[in-house]
């Protein structure tokens, strides 16, 4: 909202926004998200809001009227009152604003305050004063799940990296002492390991990606049934019993364009949690989306005969860091599978599947690239 460009109406907190285009539409700052508080050019409060009543704890009676610095008595995180440092009114008229920052109300709760200096001209008096205010709350969640993520790779880092240190600084050590065998066993742990931190990586770029929404989908024609017989036999040759795995693949699939990578890592992962949290007999269904799914594509489901997810925690199966057991596992598959889903335009839910356990489905739209289109 272009709020410098437009002239804040002075009564009861009401703020005219005027769009860019031709119809002018009014907008009550009470509607607005953040806290607004807005001073005249004399630096009285013509302007404030319920949410910056809320953040405040100030009345709109009370703050309307009231010197800025009375009605909004900021403190920086070394005690000092915010507006004697920043002095917007007799400071350099070449300012145009105070960047967002971290400050103390009193009490010492804290806010996130951001400012802009309207002047009539670039280096004219002020002619009002705009303070926008947000809770810290959503930036705390945000620390604290990236405090999680840093707990979370250097506990998982540890253990692997630990063993191949150990591993490779015996052998370099003792290596006419072991037999052929003794060495081979050793080595392929610390490749085993390898692969595990290889793993994580790539998880962590994963996420990265997905965060800031440069997750690179590379699309081609994909055969997802013959993806789906790859990574079964792969469990098999693992030594999962062939009768563990029943397949229902639908003829006349939709042609589904996808980055084969990026489909295996799905795959990957939910046949993965069904083989190692679920029990009974994991099944695979691919066929055409159904009338019922509101959308063209390819539907997989996965599901299996285990305890499944109880219905409290279904709605956190796909955030980070959640885990259906103890039984290992990072915490960031789901997270994974769910970005890169979406990321190819599709949808996934989770649910109850017919015997009990868990059920996960996708839904990839159909349609060649647009560039092929």
């Amino acid at each position: 909202m272009a709020v410098g460009t437009s002239r804040p109406a002075e009564t009861h907190g009401a703020l005219l926004c005027h769009s860019c285009g031709p119809d002018v539409f009014g907008i009550d700052a009470d509607d607005l998200p953040d806290g607004l508080v807005v001073a005249d050019e004399s630096g009285r409060v013509i302007c404030f809001n319920d949410a910056a009543v809320r953040i405040t704890a100030v009345s709109k009676g009370e703050a309307l009227g009231l010197p800025l610095e009375r009605a909004l008595p900021l403190e920086d995180l070394k005690g000092r009152r915010w507006w004697t440092l920043t002095d917007p009114y007799g400071g350099l008229a070449t300012r145009v604003g105070q960047p967002e920052r971290n400050l103390l109300l009193p009490g010492g709760r804290e806010v996130l305050v951001s400012a802009r200096y309207v002047r009539e001209h670039p280096t004219g008096p002020i002619r009002r004063l705009v303070v926008s205010l947000r809770g810290t709350e959503a930036r705390r969640r945000t620390e604290r799940s990236h405090a999680e993520l840093i707990a979370t790779v250097a506990h998982e880092l540890r253990s692997p990296l630990t063993s191949v240190k150990g591993f490779t600084a015996t052998l370099l050590a003792k290596w006419e002492r072991f037999t052929d065998d003794q060495k081979r066993l050793m080595l392929e742990t610390v490749d085993a390991d390898a692969n595990r931190v290889t793993r994580l990586i790539a998880e962590l770029l994963d996420i990265s990606r997905i965060d800031s929404g440069r997750l690179e989908v590379r699309r081609q024609p994909i055969d997802i049934a013959a993806a789906v017989g790859r990574h079964i036999q792969a469990h098999i040759a693992s030594g999962q019993s062939p009768d563990r795995f029943f397949v229902r693949i639908q003829r006349r699939l939709p042609d589904l364009w996808a980055d084969p990578d990026k489909i295996d890592q799905v795959l990957g992962n939910l046949l993965e949690n069904a083989v190692r949290h679920g029990a009974g007999t994991v099944t695979i269904e691919v066929a055409p989306a159904s009338a019922k799914d509101d959308e063209k594509g390819t539907a997989v489901t996965v599901s299996d005969e285990g305890p499944g997810i109880p219905e409290e925690s279904m709605g956190r199966v796909f955030t980070r860091f959640w885990r259906g057991s103890k039984r290992g596992g990072t915490g960031l598959g789901l997270y994974i599978v769910k970005g890169i889903v979406e990321a190819h335009g599709g949808t996934i839910t989770v649910g109850r599947g017919p015997g009990g356990g868990a059920e996960f489905r996708f839904i990839l739209p159909v349609g060649a690239p647009a560039y092929l289109a």
